[in-house]
């Protein structure tokens, strides 16, 4: 949110500079993320003065050049040529003087020299409009009509002073503080001192020419409703002033109309709305829902097919605007339009956040309605803007006021114990004071006693509905600075932590990871539901939708990690890093009958090669056993080291390994479906692994056993099998293991071939034996005996031919 200085200090006179107040805002919870200078003109035209030529001559050397002497207000004349065919002596002009930067109107910035032009000393310019940016001509310089002295800053003669704007990081909660007048209301509990309401005083009914009648069907979706006419205005386009200040708060003027509309929302926080008063058919405003299914055209120009829970202002024959969001392109007012109908209302606030969602529009009007505007702000509101657009638009106002307010809306009653400020604030406060912050924020004490106060809260507050709200707002106010901290801190409750700690376990496997080259990523729990669509545009029953989603992109909870980490592997290699590791430890949501559930998993991806470009060693691509690896040492971390494999059938993956323990899966490795890929627009080969991270924080093993290294030596032998293709390595290293139990300790394939040297539809895998006695040399008796049963089950259990 966006806060002109200059117009704050029009509802909070302040000496204090921009910088002091916003450290105010700040420490009370309006927390101030930048100051920048605003300038309508670039610049801010530093170092041009207003100024009077006292002579003016030709140029000795030069028909076209003038030599003129120039008063700027500093004692000692300037010389300075000229080439404008109109200067001539007696002129109130604008000097650019030396060291001055001018931004010309579509040109390239320059600073004015001392120089000598054609043998003529110059030190200034004397400027066109669109040398210094304030307009378009070029015909000749500007010569200026008033009494203001020379040496007065240009700025202040074009009235365009610079303003400071905050730019404040508006947390969804402080609603009320939507506006310049919302700072103000904090500002003045924070130093003190009275803000200032606009004057409406004048607002007067000149005659009931154009009345127009308004009825509200659905007063629980629109408890408020008010309206008044003007007559005979001109739309064009509004003055310096009003285009200055919406500019300096990032908007862009539209005409005068529409524009003190938007004054009126963002100085006072009630967005309002005009209407052609010549378009609202049958002289009427109905305030109803939508018909299901009506069409409707927005001022985007976009047809929209509105629901029966839409909210509409209609006339006596259709809607003109989506109430609170929207206007509509028809009842829109234009360059044409004379009379117009000025709406100011209250709308309640979960029905237009439905409609905003389910449109996809966000309005500044929609985001204050739907946290909650102040009922009690519609009819000021309304003769602000009245009284604004007379001023600049002319025209009378020609209806009284229509007011539909069949239900006031009334203050929250809340009942404050001074025990409970101190509890929760940790600090005693004097009553007095305590009292002195809560009417300085606008909240009314009905009645009070020793111990609390009965208090009737604002209904702009809208946050406000507890006990333990207002003490935040006393606290904000009061200042958390301000609260002393013990020196003995101390807690009558210590939480037990778990043993082990996954929060340490999982530190542990991230820097090992990082270790290995993997950067960490965090993504979005949020996703898009077109991901998960079937061929017919079906999504998967256990898919959890998001009903009040913010955009189209994210509207559904993630079912797996992997369409986040391949939008990360994207936006990477359309930046030309193809070189990719990353993993992440992050939860994926499922809906399970009436149910949800949330799983964690830890995922790997790897892209590109394996390691970047180096003189120390050649590239290469990244392939299945290097990620494998990976994530067999994690599981050796995570103290998981009997497991089994077997083929995946993960349903993102092209094949590929799945590690499993019992019944339980460990882990899933392998290559991304190219069709997965492509959904994510990502066209490299992924890799991408999936820890089951809630199973191995669950069975880590703190304590490890600790076994003597054996004496005895260990005897390698290696065997050559010709197996079928289908045939496993896992196959073979689970017939090893159970053929011999004491002696084998590792089985590993270091070679396997496919070629025309054996038979189609086999392989050969070459197969190295690790066997020890712990408690003996092994002799060769043994060695060839063991050798010999291991080849018979090999031979029986997979039917391989030994190659000898």
């Amino acid at each position: 949110m966006r806060i002109s200085f200059d117009w704050l200090k029009q509802l909070f006179p302040t000496d204090k500079p921009a910088q002091e107040i916003g450290q105010f805002l700040t420490d009370a919870g309006l927390e101030v993320e930048g100051i920048e200078t605003f300038e309508v003109v670039p610049g801010g035209l530093q170092g041009i003065v207003i100024g009077e030529v006292l002579t003016c001559a030709k140029h000795p050397d030069a028909d076209k050049l003038s030599v003129t002497t120039v008063d700027v207000g500093d004692g000692e004349p300037k010389h300075i040529v000229c080439g404008a065919p109109n200067v001539a002596a007696g002129q109130k002009v604008v000097i650019a003087t030396v060291g001055a930067t001018l931004y010309p109107a579509g040109g390239e910035p320059f600073q004015i020299k001392k120089s000598k032009i054609r043998g003529a000393v110059s030190e200034g310019m004397i400027c066109a409009e669109d040398e210094i940016g304030v307009g378009s001509s070029h015909a000749g310089i500007m010569v200026l009509d008033t009494d203001l002295p020379n040496g007065t800053p240009a700025a202040q003669y074009f009235g365009l002073a610079s303003d400071e704007v905050f730019e404040i990081g508006l947390t969804p909660n402080r609603a009320d503080a939507a506006s310049h007048l919302g700072v103000a209301r904090d500002l003045q509990a924070l130093l003190n001192a009275p803000y200032q309401l606009p004057e409406v005083s004048g607002f007067t009914v000149a005659n009931t020419s154009l009345p127009i009648t308004v009825e509200v069907e659905n007063t629980e979706a629109c408890p408020r409703y008010a309206g008044v006419t003007i007559s005979g205005v001109t739309v064009q386009d509004s003055p310096a002033w009003l285009q200055r200040r919406l500019r300096a708060i990032g908007l862009s003027p539209i005409n005068n109309v529409v524009d003190a509309t938007n004054y009126v929302l963002h100085e006072l926080g009630q967005p309002l709305h005009a209407f052609d008063a010549a378009k609202i058919k049958g002289g009427k405003i109905i305030v109803k829902n939508a018909s299901e299914g009506a069409k409707f055209t927005t001022l985007d120009s976009v047809e929209r097919t509105l629901r029966a829970e839409d909210l509409t202002i209609s006339n006596a024959e259709e809607p003109m605007v989506l109430a609170g969001v929207f206007g509509g392109l028809q009842a829109g007012v234009t360059e044409q339009t004379q009379n117009i109908f000025l709406e100011s209302a209250y709308f309640a606030p979960a029905g237009i956040r439905k409609t905003s969602q389910v449109h996809g529009i966000k309005t500044d009007s929609s985001f204050r309605f739907e946290r909650g505007t102040d009922p009690d702000m519609v009819i000021l509101a309304l003769k602000r803007a009245a009284l604004l657009i007379q001023e600049i638009a002319g025209g009378v106002i020609s209806s009284e006021i229509v007011d539909v307010y069949p239900q006031p809306i009334q203050p929250q009653q809340i009942t404050l114990r001074y025990s409970r400020v101190q509890q929760l604030i940790g600090q005693y406060i004097e009553p007095a004071h305590i009292k002195a912050i809560l009417t300085n924020l606008g909240i009314e004490i009905t009645s009070e006693n020793e111990e609390q106060l009965a208090l009737s809260i604002p209904a702009y507050k809208v946050d406000v509905t507890r006990e333990a709200d207002v003490v935040e707002e006393i606290l904000r106010i009061y200042g958390y600075n301000n609260i002393i901290l013990s020196e003995n801190l101390a807690a009558d409750f210590l939480a037990k932590f778990p043993n082990p700690d996954p929060e340490i376990i999982t530190s542990r496997v991230a820097d090992a990871l990082a270790a290995n080259g993997y950067l960490e990523m965090f993504t979005n729990s949020l996703t898009n539901s077109n991901y998960y669509k079937d061929a017919e545009g079906n999504v998967p029953a256990e898919l959890v939708p998001i009903l009040n989603y913010n955009s189209e992109d994210l509207d559904a909870m993630r079912l797996t990690l992997v369409y986040s980490g391949l939008e990360v592997l994207r936006h990477n290699i359309n930046r030309r890093q193809r070189d990719l590791k990353v993993f992440e430890l992050g939860k994926v949501y499922r809906k399970d009958g009436e149910k949800y559930k949330e799983n964690n998993y830890l995922v790997l991806f790897m892209t590109g090669n394996k390691a970047a470009e180096s003189w120390q060693q050649a590239s290469a691509k990244a392939s299945f056993h290097d990620l494998a690896t990976q994530v067999q040492q994690t599981l050796t971390l995570c103290r998981q080291n009997n497991f089994t494999t077997k083929p995946t059938e993960h349903p993102y993956l092209a094949g590929g390994v799945t590690y499993h323990k019992g019944d339980i899966t460990l882990a899933h490795v392998g290559l991304v479906k190219e069709s997965v890929c492509k959904q994510a627009d990502v066209k490299e080969q992924v890799w991408y692994a999936e820890l089951n991270w809630d199973y191995l924080l669950r069975n880590y093993k703190d304590k490890l056993v600790f076994e003597e290294l054996s004496k005895f030596p260990e005897v390698r032998r290696d065997l050559s099998l010709v197996v079928d293709k289908a045939v496993t390595f896992e196959q073979i290293k689970q017939v090893a293991q159970r053929t011999e139990r004491k002696l084998l300790q590792d089985v590993n394939a270091f070679d396997v071939y496919e070629g025309d040297k054996i038979e189609s539809g086999k392989k050969a895998i070459a197969v190295s034996f690790t066997l020890q006695d712990k408690q003996q040399t092994l002799i060769d008796k043994v060695i060839d005996s063991t050798m010999g049963r291991l080849m018979q089950q090999f031979e029986h259990q997979l039917g391989a031919v030994i190659r000898k």
